[in-house]
Order: structure tokens, then C-alpha cells, then sequence
């Protein structure tokens, strides 16, 4: 029964490409007028894209204005609330203009994008120079600049890697990019060309001017295709950039939001909006101009596998705890160095004594020696001598004798103190003393906290 029906009224595949076919026969008719073209032609279709959806939203787009300056002059916040519904209101009717435009062009910007696809395999592409082309022109070596013409090689680096462009969209591709506008899942197996596929959708949503996000799984690979399809889109006068070679917060991630195609991955994408809803300006934040259309490569994995990981996100540190560290290095060498040399100079003068027969002065200076640090080669090298240890241990029994009150009597020459069996460091006031040389008197004295608040009731 089951094969009857599938038989009478097809598979669902074969239903779904048999609704996807008009759209790839006018995009093949669109070609053919696009292949007559000049590179000047080619390059102007998008110009007039972007003039549709202009003329199209315009008349919406200056209510919103309007109504944006009604709410700068409205003090009232109560009376601000409808205006800004309004502004809601206008702007869904906005985006439905926008779909309802890109849904016209929609072929034949997909035509435009693999012819522009067939010149660069075809070898350089000479056009009228742009004021993008002579910017990018400074930083990428594949567009020259002579006079008023700009030529894009059809070579470049991509991820480290010279590569030359040899690839145009084949019929089954365009059913993939066409499939991705629609907001729908396209299943492709490596090889079969998901980083070309994304080309097409992303130029035809890009034109509304309002940003397109690609998200990808890994930086290299968001770092790669970013590089690998830039001219093709630069060449359409589309900006382009990766979020994930710029630091967060950074002047240039923002930038890199204002491209009209921003690669990145999903965890950049993720933190970024965390870190947005946790400024408290405007001017902190890096997603500025909201969401407007995405790609998400190998999206099983990101939004299901992945989403299983929240994203957890603190306050920013500079550099983590690198610079607390490099803060206290400068004062822990100092101590060390120090101590090195007190401690030496302890051991020499223990050695002196027990070699003149005076073993409890010797002790002391041992002890001292021990204390201040235990694992010093010259000090364990010492102590192995026979009866070395137990004039250690006698002299260390007499000081730590009612609750080891002597003991202070032995530290208090060296800037710190080591406790080996209890695994504890304590500073004494001659270490105190030498780290303050350079800090506040008070860097490491605690206030009383009761004192400081009787001198606040007081006035004091």
C-alpha cells in the first residue's frame, strides 16, 4: 500500500526539488544576459539590488526616523512606550519588505554570484576602481590598483595557503544555497562544496545591509573561508571580516560586526552576546546592529551536541591572572634574592663555628640557615655530614620548647620564614620592610575595621 502511494504521489525528496527546479531555471536564464555583460556591468547589478530594497523600505524607513526623533523629544518615559511599539511594529514590516524584494532577485543574484564565480576561474578580473577597492588594495597583494582600474587576481592566500580560484556552482549547489535562504537544513557531505553553497545566500542576504552571520565549528575553518570567498564578495563591494582574529570587546571585533558578512565561531558568537547583555553602555557592547540572517556550518553538531555545553562567561580580566603575577614577581624576587644571600652567609658562619668547637652557636646559624630555606642544595649538602642533622634537630627541640616563643629570636634576621612540615611561608617584618621600600608603609597591615568605623561616626 505504502508503495502505492509513494509511487502516486512521489517521494518527499522528489516533491521538494520538483518545487526548487523554477528557481533553478531562471537563475540559468538570468545567466545567460549576465555572461554578456562587462565586468563594470556585473559588478553594477548589486547597486541596484541594494536600490530596490532601498526605494522598497524607504517610505518605512522614514517613519521609524521620525519616530526615533519623537522619542529623543519625549521626556516622559511612559509616553516613549507606544512609540517604541510603533517602531516595532514598522520595523517587522520592514524585514517582510526586505524578504519580499530578496525573494524577487533571488535568482538572478544567484546567477550573478556564479558568473562572477566562472571570470575569477577564468583568470583576472579588471573593473573600475572603487574607493573599497583601493583600501583593500593596501592590505592584499591580489588587488592592484593602476590608475582608475582595480584587478583582482584569481589568487590569494587563504588560512596561510596560496590558493587559486577553480571553483563555479553547478545546478545541485544553487538547490543548496536556495534551500539555506529559506531557512532550511541542506544536508552535504564533505567534498561536495558547503563552503561555495554559502556564497549564494549570504551575497543575497547581505544586500539587505542589515549584516549576515556565518558560524562555523572551529577558528581555522571561520578564519579560512573568511580569507578563501572575500574577493568574491569584495568584488560586489561587500565588506567582510572574522570575528575570531580580534579580541573580544576590541574596536576591531566591533568592526567586524559592521562587515556586511561576519564569519565566526559559534562559541565567539555565544560569548559576544553574553558579554553584550552584561555592558552597561552602549559603547561596550560589540553586536550592535542585532541579527538579521545566519548560516550555521554542521549546525547537528553546534545546536544540539554542542548546546548540551553552556557557554559560562565571568567578568573580563586583562590577562587573566598574568598580570597579578607580574605585579608580585618583581617584589618575590627581591625577597628570594635576599634571602639567598642572608642564608649563605648563616650557613658559612655555622660552618666556622662548629669547625671551632663552638657547636651552639653554630646551631643557631644552622637552624637559622634551615629556616629560612630548607631545600637549599649548599645547606642539604651540609647537613648529610655525620652529626650535622642531630645538632639541627637539638637546637630546633630547645627554641620550639613553650610553644616555640624562642623561635622568634631565630627569625626574626630572616625576610621570611618556611614551616616545611606544615607547608607554610610567612613573612617578618624585616621582609615586610623590604617590600615596602617601594609600596604604602600600610601594603600589608590589615585595618581594624572596628577602629576605622568608630573614626567614620566620630567625623574623624
Amino acid at each position: 500500500m505504502l508503495n502505492f502511494i509513494s509511487k502516486l504521489v512521489g517521494a518527499k525528496s522528489d516533491r521538494d526539488l520538483k518545487k526548487l527546479q523554477p528557481y533553478i531555471d531562471a537563475v540559468n536564464i538570468h545567466a545567460e544576459e549576465l555572461s554578456a555583460m562587462s565586468n563594470d556591468q556585473l559588478r553594477g547589478e548589486t547597486e541596484s539590488f541594494k536600490a530596490a530594497i532601498e526605494e522598497a523600505t524607504a517610505s518605512l524607513e522614514s517613519e521609524i526616523a521620525a519616530l526615533r526623533e519623537q522619542i529623543q523629544q519625549t521626556e516622559d518615559y511612559d509616553a516613549r512606550e507606544p512609540l517604541y511599539e510603533q517602531i516595532e511594529v514598522l520595523d517587522k514590516q520592514v524585514l517582510e519588505m526586505v524578504e519580499s524584494v530578496l525573494a524577487d532577485i533571488h535568482p538572478r543574484a544567484f546567477a550573478l554570484i556564479r558568473e562572477t564565480a566562472e571570470r575569477f576561474t577564468a583568470g583576472s578580473v579588471s573593473v573600475k576602481a572603487s574607493e573599497l577597492d583601493r583600501t583593500l588594495s593596501q592590505d592584499h597583494y591580489h588587488i592592484s590598483i593602476d590608475g582608475n582600474t582595480a584587478t583582482y587576481a584569481n589568487g590569494w592566500k587563504a588560512a596561510g595557503a596560496n590558493i587559486t580560484w577553480n571553483m563555479v556552482h553547478y545546478d545541485v549547489q544553487l538547490i543548496g544555497g536556495t534551500v539555506l535562504h529559506q531557512g532550511k537544513i541542506a544536508e552535504m557531505a564533505t567534498g561536495e562544496g558547503k563552503t561555495l553553497v554559502a556564497t549564494l545566500p549570504v551575497y543575497l542576504n547581505a544586500l539587505a545591509g542589515r549584516g549576515v552571520h556565518v558560524v562555523t565549528v572551529n577558528d581555522y575553518l571561520a578564519k579560512r573561508d573568511s580569507e578563501w570567498m572575500a574577493p568574491i564578495f569584495n568584488f560586489h563591494g561587500l565588506t567582510i571580516d572574522c570575528i575570531d582574529k580580534h579580541q573580544p570587546n576590541s574596536d576591531a571585533r566591533r568592526a567586524a560586526y559592521f562587515c556586511d558578512i561576519t564569519y565566526g565561531t559559534n562559541n565567539e558568537f555565544g560569548f559576544d552576546y553574553l558579554r553584550d547583555n552584561m555592558a552597561r553602555r552602549d559603547e561596550d557592547r560589540v553586536q550592535l546592529r542585532g541579527h538579521h540572517y545566519a548560516i550555521v556550518d554542521e549546525v547537528d553538531s553546534v545546536l544540539i551536541d554542542d548546546a548540551r555545553t553552556p557557554l559560562i562567561i565571568s567578568g573580563p580580566t586583562p590577562k587573566g591572572n598574568q598580570h597579578q603575577f607580574n605585579e608580585l614577581k618583581g617584589f618575590v624576587e627581591a625577597l628570594m634574592s635576599a634571602q639567598k644571600v642572608l642564608v649563605q652567609k648563616e650557613l658559612n658562619e655555622a660552618k666556622q663555628l662548629i669547625a671551632d668547637g663552638n657547636a651552639d652557636e653554630g646551631g643557631v646559624k644552622l637552624l637559622r640557615a634551615y629556616r629560612g630555606l630548607p631545600k637549599s642544595k649548599p645547606l642539604i649538602k651540609f647537613l648529610s655530614q655525620d652529626g650535622m642533622k642531630s645538632l639541627l634537630q637539638k637546637t630546633e627541640g630547645v627554641y620550639l620548647q613553650e610553644q616555640g616563643k624562642k623561635m622568634k629570636l631565630i627569625d626574626e634576621d630572616l625576610f621570611f620564614t618556611i614551616e616545611e612540615k606544615n607547608n607554610q611561608v610567612e613573612l617578618t617584618g624585616r621582609g615586610i620592610d623590604l617590600i615596602s621600600k617601594n609600596t604604602a608603609k600600610d601594603f600589608f597591615v590589615m585595618p581594624d575595621i572596628t577602629a576605622e568605623l568608630s573614626a567614620l561616626e566620630k567625623g574623624e
